[in-house]
């Protein structure tokens, strides 16, 4: 009783101005990689999904859309919050997939396991929503592409083990390969695709 109470809450009080925001934010990242932006709206999405990753998928997510998640979000409520809330349609395959989310403590990622889309049509691709414990105060990675003047900074904490190797096979396909959504909480930073991202430290 209480996940199907969970699943019927907890949306966008404004939904038109608080979507527009959103997808404002969202926007914004995806233009400049690598800068934090705050979701301002007042949400409570399932135990698991991130206030941001929530806003996001309330966003951006629609009955046109399919979703995939991962393993401890199918386990919560977040799939009958997300289709309630959106229309969405959940999906098993990874590579079925417009939008995925997965879950803090995300150890182990496959960018190449989901839509990379094609050369005719790189839009059809996926994006990637992971949440962390913080996109601050993690090892510090250089940004550099598109939107970025000279390079962009960031330190998130907790991303999968591997990542730089998966990002830069996933950079080397450009056009195309998955954009990817950090999330912490009410922050989220964008890393679209077209960004090269480096070690401080190499």
């Amino acid at each position: 009783m209480q996940m199907l109470h969970d699943s019927l809450t907890g949306g966008f009080t404004n939904p038109v101005f608080d979507g527009q925001s959103v997808f404002r934010a969202v926007m914004d990242a995806m233009a400049r990689p690598g800068l934090i932006q705050t979701v301002a709206a007042q949400i409570k999405p399932p135990a698991g999904f991130g206030l941001a990753q929530g806003a996001i998928a309330l966003t951006l997510c629609d009955h046109d859309v399919a979703v995939w998640l991962s393993a401890g979000l199918m386990k919560a409520s977040v799939g009958a919050w997300i289709g309630f809330h959106t229309g969405a349609t959940l999906v098993e395959a990874k590579g079925d997939c417009q939008f995925a989310f997965l879950e803090a403590g995300t150890t182990r990622l496959t960018f190449s396991a989901f839509s990379l889309g094609t050369q005719d049509y790189p839009d059809r691709s996926a994006t990637l929503v992971l949440e962390l414990p913080s996109l601050s105060g993690g090892p510090e990675l250089i940004l550099q592409g598109p939107g970025i003047k000279d390079q962009m900074v960031i330190a998130p904490q907790g991303l999968p083990e591997g990542f730089l190797l998966q990002w830069r096979d996933n950079h080397q396909q450009f056009p195309r390969g998955v954009d990817l959504i950090l999330t912490a909480g009410r922050e989220l930073l964008c890393l679209p695709r077209s960004c090269s991202i480096a070690s401080k430290e190499a």
